[in-house]
């Protein structure tokens, strides 16, 4: 399946007693396909992957894998700052049936330089047969993937792509005007979908699209069909939303959300806790202007078309 349009960074939702809540997991993946999501990303950041068990880890992926039966592409999130177990894991992953590919973000703590940088993400690919897309999000681990080494890496047959997250446009136009037409640039942040859309991006990881896939969706393809006018319209309408995802360290206000949506838990694994009351209050006065709740019907010339 071509890897294209937008994806979901998807959360994991857990009991209230901690477990991963897979009934929850497996509604979710469903709806999220089902409300035309191109492709979905398991255990990355928005995941709480870093507080994932192994077994837990490689039992959410099989889940996502199995529930979405080859609809949509799967990629699974495979990060580690130590290069042995990342390699170890993504061997792991090469035995799961029906998985994509793998994302796996720069070795963090360790911020190591640019050519440790390349020496792992090479020692992955070549731990596996499976499609690559690299994750430079230097906010969360202390190390930024420039363009040279993004381009080295390119040349490594199954390195397919980045999703990149570093919020540096210069950046990511410097990599879009010099990558291989082939190589997939993935922006990493809702907020600056569309600029990267405009500039040749291949379609956006999202985290708002776990909580309104089709509106993301439908914004991505437009982008890429060129349909500007349709495409900033969505953008207009979701904007504050997608920033809201941020009020406070992600995933704590998006799954605020699906709790509001009637979509799972509001649980997090400490050193993640759930959003303060106030930034609660705020998140369920927007939803409900969005027209997002049961009961609280859609208003404006932006929601009808929904």
């Amino acid at each position: 399946m071509e890897l294209t349009g937008c994806g979901t960074a998807l959360v994991t939702p857990f009991r209230r007693d901690g477990g991963v809540d897979e009934p929850a997991l497996h509604a979710l993946v469903n709806w999220q396909i089902e409300s035309g999501i191109d492709f979905l990303i398991p255990c990355g950041t928005t995941g709480e992957a870093s507080t994932l068990t192994e077994a837990e880890w490689l039992r959410v992926t099989e889940m996502v894998v199995a529930t979405a039966a080859g609809r949509v592409p799967v990629f699974a999130g495979c990060t580690h700052n130590a290069t042995h177990e990342a390699v170890a894991r993504a061997r792991k992953l090469s035995r799961v049936h029906g998985l994509t590919g793998i994302l796996t973000a720069n070795p963090y703590y360790n911020r190591p330089g640019q050519e440790g940088q390349y020496q792992h993400f090479r020692a992955i690919a070549e731990a596996t047969d499976l499609p690559l897309l690299l994750y430079n999000i230097p906010p969360r681990t202390g190390a930024n993937l420039e363009p040279a080494t993004v381009l080295r890496l390119a040349d490594i047959k199954n390195i397919i792509g980045i999703k990149e997250s570093s919020g540096n446009i210069t950046q990511i136009t410097e990599l879009l005007t010099t990558a291989p037409r082939s190589f997939k640039v993935f922006a990493g942040d809702d907020v600056l979908a569309l600029p990267i859309l405009a500039l040749g991006g291949t379609g956006l990881v999202s985290v708002a699209s776990n909580v309104i896939p089709g509106q993301m969706a439908r914004m991505v393809r437009a982008a890429l069909e060129n349909d500007w006018v349709d495409a900033r319209r969505i953008n207009r309408q979701f904007f504050r939303l997608m920033q809201a995802h941020f009020w406070e360290a992600s995933p704590a206000p998006v799954k605020a959300v699906l709790q509001m949506l009637g979509r799972g838990e509001d649980v997090l694994r400490l050193p993640m806790v759930p959003v303060s009351d106030a930034t609660r209050r705020k998140l369920e006065r927007m939803v409900g202007e969005l027209g997002m709740l049961v009961g609280i019907p859609a208003t404006g010339e932006d929601l009808r078309m929904f």
